[in-house]
């Protein structure tokens, strides 16, 4: 028998390459003239790093990021060969794969620039390196008075290509500390100044800088949560969902229905009671999945046309729907956990009102035992 799911269990994420792309091409329009950099660290967010990657590179991205090399070997398998840069100092022991794959890194540290160039000899050619200079995040990067020397020493190293600097904002999305933002980027222009070489590269904005702050873009933009059409903050879920498509869809086909009578109760705990006669429909999924617990009697589902109440304790592999007294829905039906609110299914972000947290941690959470299947953008 035929079914839309692609393993033996009907849950999986459904990712629109065709979202990817047009979320791409508004980032790279509202960037230029400054390239974009599409970041496809931990699997694309959630999305599918190579296909998300492909995606993005066809309309119109130049470059890609990753926050591990393994990140970067697995785009490099997969035959692409755009630049990719890693946005940590990576440890030495990587140096050797970076130089044969071709993996840009980003520096920091004096050691740093010894192993990536003596990787760069070896190999027969310089390691591309991105020098990091912290301006207030206080995460990695040199410190502004470091720079100088650093950038010497990255300069006059034999296997080294220092094509890049840059800083990393800390509340770019915050409207009411823009007077923050302001102060990174003044250390940025002050520290481009004192680093004693021109860099090719220059880039501050990430998703946020991009989009808000066009004094920050300089040569170079890096889009992360925004390519996939989700927001970097709760407050700029409206202005992200005016321009651009959310990308992923949470799906589950009913495992089974049981008709239970007003009063009893439902799941772990048996901390809801069912307040009339009404059937409850079991999708397989749960917190070993991604959906949190926290989200227990706080998700709306839509299936069978309608939003109903995720109800009971999400479990770690099942949870529960009120389908309601008259419904008709039966098992094999398919339920959308998240989608595109303008189809009417549920956003990512009322899973990120409910746990008071941001977009990222929603979808990157997403366990790995749900298949990626990917639509459009010749998928």
């Amino acid at each position: 028998m035929s079914h839309p799911w692609p393993g033996l269990r009907p849950a999986w994420v459904e990712v629109d390459l065709d979202a990817i792309a047009h979320n791409v091409r508004h980032l790279a329009k509202v960037a230029a003239p400054a390239e974009l950099l599409a970041v496809v660290k931990a699997n694309a967010y959630g999305h599918g790093a190579v296909p998300v990657a492909r995606a993005a590179l066809g309309a119109g991205a130049t470059r890609l990021a990753v926050a591990l090399v393994e990140e970067a070997v697995e785009l490099r398998d997969a035959g692409i060969t755009a630049p990719v840069l890693v946005l940590s100092e990576p440890h030495p022991d990587a140096a050797g794969v970076c130089a044969e794959r071709g993996i840009a890194v980003t520096i920091c540290t004096l050691d740093g620039v010894r192993a990536f160039a003596a990787a760069g000899r070896r190999a027969g050619r310089p390691v591309a390196a991105h020098l990091k200079v912290d301006t207030g995040m206080h995460r990695q990067g040199c410190a502004p008075d470091e720079l100088p020397a650093l950038a010497k020493a990255a300069v006059t190293a034999d296997g080294l290509d220092p094509e890049g600097l840059w800083t990393h904002f800390a509340v770019a999305d915050d409207a009411a500390q823009a007077a923050t933002t302001d102060a990174q980027l003044a250390r940025y222009l002050e520290s481009l100044d004192a680093a004693g070489f021109t860099p090719r590269l220059r880039h501050a904005a990430n998703s946020a800088g991009a989009t808000l702050r066009d004094d920050a873009r300089f040569d170079l933009v890096r889009c992360g949560i925004e390519v996939y059409g989700l927001a970097p903050a709760p407050e700029l879920t409206g202005p992200v969902a005016a321009v651009l498509r959310p990308a992923l869809a949470l799906r589950a086909a009913v495992s089974a229905v049981r008709v239970i009578d007003e009063g009893e109760k439902v799941s772990y705990g048996h901390a809801w009671t069912a307040p009339r006669r009404t059937r409850i429909a079991t999708l397989p999924l749960g917190y070993a999945d991604g959906v949190r617990r926290g989200l227990s009697d706080r998700l709306r589902v839509l299936l069978g046309g309608r939003l109903l109440s995720q109800v009971g304790r999400v479990t770690m592999d099942q949870l529960m729907v009120d389908a309601g007294p008259d419904s008709s829905v039966e098992v094999g039906d398919v339920a959308t956990l998240l989608g595109d609110p303008a189809r009417g299914e549920p956003a990512v972000a009322e899973w990120t009102a409910a746990l008071d947290t941001i977009d990222y941690e929603i979808t990157c959470g997403l366990g790995a035992r749900l298949p990626r299947v990917h639509t459009g953008g010749g998928a």
